[in-house]
């Protein structure tokens, strides 16, 4: 695959320090803008005072008195979780763009989203799981699996993993673990009525108990994966040039990739398979700042947030009195991104 612009994760020439300042001063104000709505909008709009007395009680440990700083606390949790799941997938997302070296790349085109939901499903519909806990074990092993999948069965013939062989790989897995998906919840109504609110992606069943579960392996995974973005930097110039500047690829890969699966694994246990959020993020902030992963990491992060964020809010607002999933907002907005990048990107077989 040849892009139009630089290669995925290459050190970029034409952004400099102030522009880059300038992007972290916007996505900063952006994410505080998108706060500031999830806190208001919902069922019932809330004012600027109801916001302050909602999140003044709550940081005392109070419940509020009146309705409007009610709503803010019971909203509180799933605003949290916006911001760290948009993060991580976003994350995710540019972590495995740079180790592929495929502007489409995300946990959901290369399979790693059905992985997750195979077994978690397969974990409540034949073992009667529930737990957060229990979802994250589940998540975690079937997005490890599926991604070891796709690179073997994109790795199968002449040139090795290739871009191209990747992403056919990760779509026919995709299809066939969402098959098997089907296949497990059709003879089961109880299952398929639990898992169908999971599937779709959202934060609406935000509890600080199941994020405190997921918040460490976020955590680790996200600061191994800004770790690992000078390597991956090197990576954009090719393995010979990579090995000449003392980066040890198969390592930075593994490592990579794992920082990658285990950020959408965990954010997949707690608030279902989300998609689009770590395709569009990346490639966005890639135009406007460079391919440094540097910087393209950290700020796809805030990007990342903000998307989630805002998705969940207008799913609240457009599905008023109840809500349409975050999920199926991003997904609306990524299904046209993803063919703008194909159009901007030439294809060659290799």
């Amino acid at each position: 695959m040849t892009a139009a612009t630089a290669p995925i994760g290459a050190p970029a020439t034409r952004a400099g320090a102030p522009r880059r300042v300038l992007l972290i001063a916007i996505g900063t104000a952006a994410l505080t803008l998108a706060v500031a709505a999830s806190l208001a909008f919902g069922s019932r709009f809330v004012g600027a005072d109801e916001i302050i007395d909602g999140l003044t009680s709550w940081t005392r440990g109070e419940v509020a008195g009146e309705i409007g700083a009610i709503s803010v606390q019971e909203r509180i949790p799933r605003t949290v979780l916006a911001i760290v799941a948009g993060a991580a997938l976003a994350l995710s997302g540019g972590v495995m763009q740079a180790i592929t070296r495929n502007p489409i790349a995300d946990p959901g085109i290369l399979g790693v989203n059905s992985g997750a939901a195979l077994f978690v499903v397969c974990g409540m519909a034949l073992f009667g799981m529930t737990t957060t806990s229990e979802f994250l074990v589940l998540a975690l092993v079937g997005s490890a699996l599926a991604a070891v999948f796709v690179y073997l069965v994109g790795s199968v013939g002449a040139g090795g993993a290739t871009p191209i062989k990747l992403a056919l790989a990760g779509a026919a897995t995709t299809a066939a673990l969402s098959s098997l998906v089907s296949a497990v919840l059709l003879p089961r109504a109880q299952a398929m009525t639990e898992f169908r609110f999971w599937q779709v992606g959202g934060v609406g069943g935000a509890t600080w108990e199941s994020m405190a579960i997921v918040a460490p392996l976020i955590a680790v995974a996200a600061l191994a994966a800004f770790a690992l973005a000078p390597a991956l930097n090197a990576l954009a110039l090719g393995d010979d040039v990579a090995v000449g500047l003392g980066v040890r690829v198969g390592r930075t890969r593994a490592l990579a990739a794992l920082a990658g699966v285990v950020l959408c694994a965990a954010v997949t246990a707690v608030a279902g398979p989300i998609a689009f959020v770590g395709l569009m993020i990346p490639h966005v902030v890639r135009l406007a700042s460079g391919p440094d992963q540097r910087w393209l990491l950290p700020l796809s992060a805030v990007g990342g947030a903000v998307l989630l964020t805002l998705a969940d809010t207008v799913g609240r607002v457009i599905g008023s009195p109840g809500e349409v999933e975050a999920g199926i907002v991003t997904a609306f907005l990524g299904a046209p991104v993803l063919v703008m990048i194909a159009r901007r990107t030439r294809m060659k077989a290799l």
